[in-house]
């Protein structure tokens, strides 16, 4: 009777087993950190689905994008959540993503309307430094000064590609001459976003590239105000991060779910404070108290994905012939 009893016991729980579908996610190591959103929305959403929800950690925003390219559609991700506007007209040309169901009530600066990729949050770049510095009020300012900086490869990082979009959108044809300023005040160039900040924390610049709202964490999770982000004359570029489904997947309907789950009220209360941007959907309950301190840029950038794929290339190009000499 122990066997017989053993043996049912083994086929009930493989049953439950092969009934489970596992959804993979595609991210950004800091999405998937204890102290980034991963470990809520994973909790969150398998409450709901009756799914196994799995991350999976890349760097950084534009290396998720060269991954799934190199692997094509044998790719195992089910979704790539961290791509962003910069990086979409060629995750389409790519033809590796399908157009999703969602629908949402966006609260985002631009109109979105986009039938591929769902927006989950949204930000400004900004240089983050100790709030007691009398930081410079331009970027051709920070490019004239001797300020040491940390910044980000755009090759890999969606910070730093949106850092060459922010001076090609701000200066056009005056880029070059820009990079060629702000070379001599780049400490180092780092993979992905996380990496530069730790160094800052330990004292390795007075600058990071980061966002407007990464002070927010400092005063809401650490009670500590000593940061603030330098708003620049020429207006900041923003950053909206947006997730989008495989064609290939054979769990489609589960990844629309997950898609809709991602701009649901519970999921889009958690971003705020784990992923430290504002949530593509704003909350019943408004933005964390702390949000309000924020600097607000006068002028906010944004180039469309069509056009900033255009300028990639020729902005890397730029950003590369002034760091090589």
């Amino acid at each position: 009777m122990r066997h017989l009893a053993f043996a049912a016991g083994l086929l009930s729980a493989t049953a439950a087993t092969a009934q489970t579908s596992e959804l993979v996610v595609y991210t950004y190591d800091s999405f998937v950190a204890d102290w980034g959103p991963g470990p809520q929305i994973e909790a969150a959403f398998e409450e709901t689905c009756a799914c196994d929800l799995t991350f999976v950690g890349v760097e950084d925003g534009a290396a998720l994008l060269a991954r799934v390219k190199l692997e094509g559609a044998r790719t195992e991700a089910d979704v790539v959540l961290g791509l962003d506007t910069n990086l979409m007209a060629d995750a389409k040309a790519t033809g590796l993503f399908a157009e999703h169901d969602v629908e949402a009530a966006y609260d985002l600066p631009v109109t979105w309307d986009d039938p591929v990729f769902v927006p989950y949050d949204w930000g400004y770049f900004a240089f983050v430094h100790d709030a007691d510095m009398q930081a410079p009020d331009s970027l051709k300012a920070l490019a004239e000064s001797d300020i040491p900086i940390l910044i980000q490869d755009p090759r890999s990082s969606t910070p730093g590609l949106g850092l060459l979009m922010w001076v090609k959108a701000a200066y056009g044809d005056e880029a070059p001459a820009i990079w060629e300023g702000l070379a001599d005040n780049i400490v180092t160039v780092t993979k992905g976003w996380s990496e530069a900040y730790g160094l800052f924390l330990e004292g390795e610049a007075d600058m990071v590239l980061s966002y407007t709202t990464s002070p927010a964490y400092h005063l809401i999770a650490e009670e500590d105000d000593s940061k603030a982000a330098a708003v620049f004359e020429e207006g900041h570029y923003m950053q909206v991060e947006v997730a989008g489904k495989l064609a290939g997947s054979d769990q489609s309907d589960l990844a629309d779910a997950f898609l809709q789950f991602l701009v649901s009220e519970r999921a889009q209360s958690i971003l705020p404070t784990t992923n430290w941007m504002y949530p593509a959907v704003t909350p019943e309950g408004g933005l964390p108290e702390g949000f309000e301190t924020l600097v607000s840029p006068d002028k906010s950038l944004l180039l469309p994905p069509e056009q900033a794929a255009e300028l990639r290339d020729k902005a890397l190009a730029e950003w590369l012939a002034a760091l090589s000499r």
